[in-house]
């Protein structure tokens, strides 16, 4: 099974510098976006043989995920079921029968850590959710996490310690989710691999440069990190912030 996710930053805004083309040439099994930064209506995709499925966040324009997948879900969920983070459409879970298969948008601290707080609290109820969800079955989780794990992720962890993103607390979390039982399939499959990164700032020719980050994943339970076959970081494909990431797993 080949499974893609990617932060199209406006799926919108994507479509018109050649998502459908990139959605095409992936063709992934299941395929997820975050940041769709749409309401119901406002864009048809037209994907033959896959099965849509999209999350809306309240407020217009913002946030928002989606899953595209060949094989129709069991079921499908939508959020947390906690209201106080079920507003912003950052998160779809969809039970394949054998698997879980969640696609998350985690929220962005912001600018002095300002959403640090919430952040945390998120994190806290969201490695709840997935604890639960993998002592059934397997859980493999993809997304935009909004943090680089290690120094090895980004491109100048010196300059950027204690900034959204890579702030201790922030790592730290991500830790616990690890801890949790889970593993970064692209760091199981290449623990030293320096300079691939999933996100470039618009400013300062940051992807020209490589000067980027690496906060798009690829997570599964711990007790199926045998079956991984290989992951993918696309950066040859542009028409976002980020890149598509990949995994191939025999699950």
């Amino acid at each position: 099974m080949r499974f893609v996710s990617w932060n199209v930053n406006g799926i919108r805004a994507c479509v018109k510098k050649g998502f459908e083309e990139s959605f095409s040439n992936l063709d992934a099994d299941i395929f997820c976006i975050q940041e769709s930064k749409m309401q119901k209506d406002q864009l048809k995709l037209d994907t033959p043989g896959y099965h849509q499925y999209w999350n809306y966040a309240i407020r217009k324009g913002y946030s928002g995920t989606a899953i595209f997948t060949k094989q129709e879900p069991v079921s499908v969920k939508n959020g947390l079921g906690i209201e106080e983070h079920d507003q912003e459409g950052r998160l779809i879970t969809l039970d394949m029968g054998d698997y879980y298969f969640i696609t998350v948008y985690v929220p962005n601290s912001q600018n002095e850590l300002k959403r640090l707080d919430y952040r945390m609290k998120w994190e806290d109820d969201f490695r709840e959710y997935v604890s639960g969800l993998s002592k059934e079955k397997p859980v493999i989780i993809c997304g935009d996490m909004n943090v680089a794990h290690k120094e090895i992720d980004l491109k100048n962890p010196a300059s950027n310690h204690h900034n959204p993103g890579f702030s201790d607390e922030e790592r730290g979390k991500f830790q616990e989710l690890l801890d949790a039982g889970f593993v970064d399939t692209f760091r199981y499959k290449y623990p030293d691999q320096k300079d691939i990164y999933s996100w470039w700032s618009y400013r300062f020719n940051s992807r020209e440069n490589n000067a980027g980050w690496r906060i798009d994943y690829f997570l599964v339970s711990d007790y199926v990190q045998d079956k991984i076959v290989d992951a993918k970081i696309h950066n040859e494909v542009y028409g976002s912030d980020h890149c598509p990431v990949e995994l191939e797993i025999d699950i």
